[in-house]
């Protein structure tokens, strides 16, 4: 294990590298959104959906196992370039195979060939995902050099949205600076990766024996991903390119919090894994101990601000012709806390264990629920309708996954502290209601000063109770 890794250094980098995603976000959605309307935001919502299908194939399991399998061999050099260059030549084959398939999908399909220039540049994507071997930067918890290039990345792309977005017929130069806002900094990871592993051949490869857990991390990967996309895909096909943008607006604001609730499970993913391999079982339960009090410390005041100030949130970010997303906001966002805390079950329990099958059923159980409520709900209560099919979905998921832990429950019994962390958020949530309601404020004054006193009330609480993960 690197022992000079700290995981309070590794987490502070990836709350960083969370930021700058969100930096991209929060800066330039106002002004696009306004430019490209939800028209435009909508077709590129249908681009990115489309497309992200193909990544997933092209990906299999390999972002989640290949953090664990180098995590394991990360103490022996040969074995840990071994490793690695197993794993990316069968990430090689499958990025080739899929991109056959696209191209010849987008020439066969008519509603493919009419977003055809979106859809090619969104495709970039899984180029940019193969070479970006993020895994290994993240088994070897090297956070610092991916934060620092992310972050430039995203820097430059604001400033290129500006100068480049004025009308709403650069709807692809936006799509393109999308792409290289989120991976185009994958292209340096790759070659920076010369100081962990080898690049030449080493031979004697045993490809099988990654198949077997790569391909049910796949699967995992499959039923995440409908139930996060499909909706998309549904409300497009059900109702129109507007409803769809008011529906990524919703997704957008909830996918940035959960980025954060989870932010913590991601720099321990690599260190739970050693632990489980070198059967340290006490150092294991207090990292997930840790995760899920992380968790409920964070997602529970997230949650709850952005219920109550969802207009607020909405019109800011978006513009006031996305105001018909509040709704959905509020419906979709306590799945913030559900997501956190069937990560912390599924990813940081569960796969280090080598149970990733069940977090496969887990996660097909939510995933069908989503289908069939969005079958059902969409055509009648259209964004409303897939917002609660996401909700419902994923209350599924983590009561499965609550039952096949239900004799391990040892290992988070008394994280949650659900107590003092209740005890700190009905003041605070009881002061943002009032100040919401009794002072006339509006825009992003409302948003600075009412985030200012609920956060800031929540923490005092908090700390008179001496709260401590």
């Amino acid at each position: 294990m690197q022992k000079n890794a700290s995981i309070k250094l590794n987490f502070v980098m990836n709350i960083i590298l969370t930021a700058s995603a969100f930096l991209f976000s929060v800066v330039t959605a106002p002004y696009v959104s306004r430019i490209l309307l939800p028209e435009g935001t909508g077709r590129i919502a249908f681009a990115v959906s489309i497309t992200s299908y193909f990544a997933l194939i092209a990906r299999l399991g390999i972002p989640t196992y290949g953090i664990r399998a180098c995590a394991q061999v990360q103490d022996h050099s040969d074995e840990l370039t071994r490793t690695a260059q197993e794993i990316f030549l069968i990430n090689v084959v499958m990025t080739a195979v899929v991109y056959l398939i696209f191209f010849s999908l987008l020439i066969l399909i008519g509603s493919f060939r009419q977003e055809s220039q979106l859809l090619l540049i969104c495709s970039t994507t899984m180029i940019f995902n193969l070479l970006g071997v993020e895994w290994l930067y993240k088994a070897l918890e090297q956070y610092r050099a991916m934060t620092i290039r992310s972050l430039f990345f995203n820097l430059a792309a604001i400033l290129l949205t500006f100068l480049l977005v004025r009308t709403r017929e650069d709807l692809a130069i936006y799509g393109a600076i999308t792409v290289f806002a989120s991976v185009g900094s994958n292209i340096l990871n790759f070659f920076h990766a010369r100081k962990y592993i080898s690049f030449t051949p080493c031979g004697g490869y045993q490809f099988t024996r990654h198949l077997k857990p790569v391909f049910v991390l796949f699967a995992l990967s499959v039923a995440t991903t409908i139930y996060t996309n499909l909706d998309v895909v549904m409300l497009r096909m059900m109702t129109d390119s507007q409803e769809v943008g008011y529906y990524d607006a919703a997704v957008k604001i909830k996918n940035l919090l959960v980025i954060f609730s989870t932010s913590l499970g991601t720099v321990l993913l690599p260190r739970i894994s050693y632990y489980v391999k070198m059967n340290q079982q006490s150092q294991f339960t207090i990292l997930i101990r840790k995760s899920f009090g992380f968790v409920t410390l964070t997602a529970f005041p997230l949650c709850i601000y952005f219920i109550i100030m969802a207009e607020e949130s909405i019109c800011f970010i978006f513009g006031q012709a996305f105001l018909s997303a509040a709704g959905a906001v509020r419906i979709i966002l306590p799945t913030v806390f559900l997501i956190g805390l069937t990560n912390v079950i599924g990813i940081q329990m569960l796969v280090p264990l080598g149970k990733e099958h069940l977090v496969v059923y887990s996660t097909c159980a939510g995933a069908a629920v989503d289908v069939v409520l969005n079958a059902l709900l969409i055509p009648h209560y259209r964004s409303i309708g897939a917002s609660i099919g996401t909700l419902i979905a994923e209350i599924t998921v983590l009561l499965v996954q609550l039952w096949f832990i239900r004799s391990q429950q040892s290992s988070f019994q008394g994280a949650l502290q659900l107590k003092k962390v209740l005890a700190a958020l009905l003041p605070a949530s009881a002061l943002l209601i009032l100040i919401h309601q009794v002072i006339p404020l509006e825009g992003f004054p409302a948003l600075c000063i009412t985030s200012a006193s609920f956060f800031a009330l929540y923490g005092l609480i908090l700390l008179i109770f001496r709260y401590r993960l």
